[in-house]
């Protein structure tokens, strides 16, 4: 292995470029050395970003040691490439690896390669929501890390335990484990693989459970220790985090820059987390009210291969396009796993349509899940969006002075988190819940406060989201329902009125049903009349 020497040196100082070209200028004959030369190119090329390249040599040096006998490395040959063949997104190509690499090491399962199979089983179980597949999996990687004294091992388990423990509502066990990764990490003790690996995921957990202070300290450690080993991907993964805590954060415009930079930095080396920066960039966009950039980037993540719905239905509420909105959260939901916590990322916007829709019974359901979900998990992140989405549906079904003291408590939880986008929205909310009970004085503050924030953090609103009427709506119509009422009184059918706000006949039909409700009447003519004497509709209309 002494041809090899140049090359390990470089390694170990993690001068990726020059142990790629020390290893590539090398032709050796020995058919392991030769292996060992694949895997040292495959295994720079990966840190440098050039995952096809290193696929090439990885393949390569998983022939090369099957042929010399030697499984366990062919093993971990495999793993690697079951690993690059999912960043690029080629799931069948993937799974063939992982086949070859229980194949080469299920006979072997006291090494170091044997842990590193483990652990991407346990990762792909979690995937998949079989937690106690994924739980039983990960504690046999780390009892055989702690046996070998694998330090990575040992850390690469912690943290895959610990989003698996939390995911199952064992939230401060979890974290616990994520800590006890973490400490290797900051001591130094990990690789630069498994160090990127435990941060990432630590960062993760926090945003899932909006931890954002904690995401915000442990943000800045991995900014430093990605600054310190610049190679391809860890640092595009760690911007797309920092983009979320900035955008959580109120510092939307800096959030849309390292968003922007991640999605260049991982075009080259990891398409699924490239499409994940496109997306968070469309998002951020979105609620900075620059909704055709917006749409740009939105159709990128999607051309990748990204999930975008959420922000894309949100996009189109915000053009008005409320069918086509109710009909991608419709798919999101449908194809939500049983996880908890990604079903809390989905459900409130899920109700917040359903209400635009006027579908209050579909709303309720989400929010009642989301208020299940919120009181397994007891974070005050998660409390504070399902009281949002508790308040909007109140609201909706007229029930105003209830509203108020549920969007209160959820206001008063945002401001403490430090959330501004969440605190101003809950305030125009909570406007309109004052208005529509008759607090005119109220409504306008509130409307004020919110204006001030949403210019603070630089969102760009249409002004009558945040200048609202102060006026009390009559019958505790909403503003969508008084326009369907205002045009079912000049006359129009269901259909016509349907045509004229782009929405559906059925969710028209909804509405209608929801105004007579309120009303407390039962015919069209009924609910003219209190639409002609509370001015809603103009007799000449």
């Amino acid at each position: 292995m002494g041809a090899l020497d140049a090359a390990y040196a470089a390694r170990e100082r993690y001068e990726w470029q020059s142990c790629h070209d020390e290893a590539a200028a090398l032709s050796l004959g020995d058919e392991l050395d030769e292996a060992e030369r694949f895997s040292l190119i495959g295994e720079a090329a990966w840190w440098l970003g050039r995952l096809d390249d290193s696929i090439e040599a990885r393949q390569a040096a998983y022939r090369g040691f099957e042929d010399a006998g030697d499984m366990r490395r062919a093993g971990y040959c495999a793993v690697w490439l079951y690993e690059s063949n999912a960043q690029r997104a080629r799931p069948a190509i993937a799974s063939a690896w992982l086949m070859r690499a229980r194949r080469a090491l299920d006979t072997d399962d006291s090494c170091v390669e044997h842990g590193a199979l483990l652990m991407r089983e346990a990762e792909l179980a979690h995937g998949e929501g079989r937690l106690s597949d994924a739980t039983d999996l990960a504690e046999r990687a780390l009892a055989l890390g702690r046996k070998l004294g694998s330090a990575d091992l040992e850390a690469e388990a912690l943290q895959t335990l610990g989003r698996v423990l939390i995911d199952a509502g064992q939230t401060k066990v979890g974290l616990a484990h994520l800590d006890e990764a973490m400490l290797f990490a900051v001591e130094g003790r990990l690789g630069p693989y498994s160090t990127g690996k435990v941060y990432c995921s630590l960062i993760s957990a926090c945003e899932d459970l909006g931890d954002w202070r904690r995401a915000a300290d442990w943000t800045e450690a991995t900014t430093q220790w990605a600054r310190a080993h610049p190679f391809a991907i860890f640092p595009g993964i760690c911007r797309v985090h920092r983009a979320v805590v900035l955008d959580r954060g109120g510092a939307m415009a800096a959030a849309e820059r390292e968003a922007s930079q991640a999605c260049d930095e991982l075009l080259a080396s990891h398409i699924p987390n490239a499409a994940a920066a496109f997306a968070e960039v469309g998002d951020i966009r979105r609620r900075l009210g620059d909704l055709v950039r917006a749409e740009e980037a939105f159709s990128r993540a999607e051309e990748l291969g990204g999930r975008t719905c959420t922000g894309t239905a949100l996009l189109r509420l915000s053009q008005n396009r409320l069918d086509e909105a109710s009909r991608i959260i419709a798919g999101c939901v449908a194809e939500l796993s049983p996880n908890r916590l990604a079903r809390a990322r989905v459900l409130p916007i899920a109700a917040q349509i359903a209400i635009a829709a006027g579908d209050l019974d579909l709303a309720k359901m989400h929010v009642t899940e989301l208020d299940a979900i919120a009181d397994a998990f007891e974070t005050p992140h998660l409390r504070a969006v399902a009281m949002l989405a508790r308040g909007r549906l109140q609201l909706a079904e007229g029930g105003a002075v209830t509203a108020q003291g549920t969007l209160l408590r959820a206001h008063a939880l945002w401001h403490e988190l430090g959330i501004p986008y969440e605190a101003a929205t809950t305030k125009t909310v909570l406007a309109v819940a004052q208005r529509d009970a008759g607090d005119a004085a109220g409504a306008q503050e509130s409307f004020a406060a919110a204006r001030a924030l949403f210019e603070e953090i630089g969102v760009r609103l249409d002004q009558s989201e945040v200048d609202g009427d102060s006026r009390r709506l009559p019958g505790g119509l909403s503003e969508r329902e008084a326009e369907v009422l205002r045009l079912v009184a000049s006359g129009l059918s269901n259909k016509e009125v349907a045509a004229q706000l782009h929405l559906s006949a059925k969710t028209v039909s909804r509405h209608v049903s929801n105004i007579f409700t309120k009303l407390g009447v039962s015919s069209r003519v009924a609910a003219s009349a209190f639409a002609f004497a509370n001015k809603i509709a103009n007799p000449q209309d």
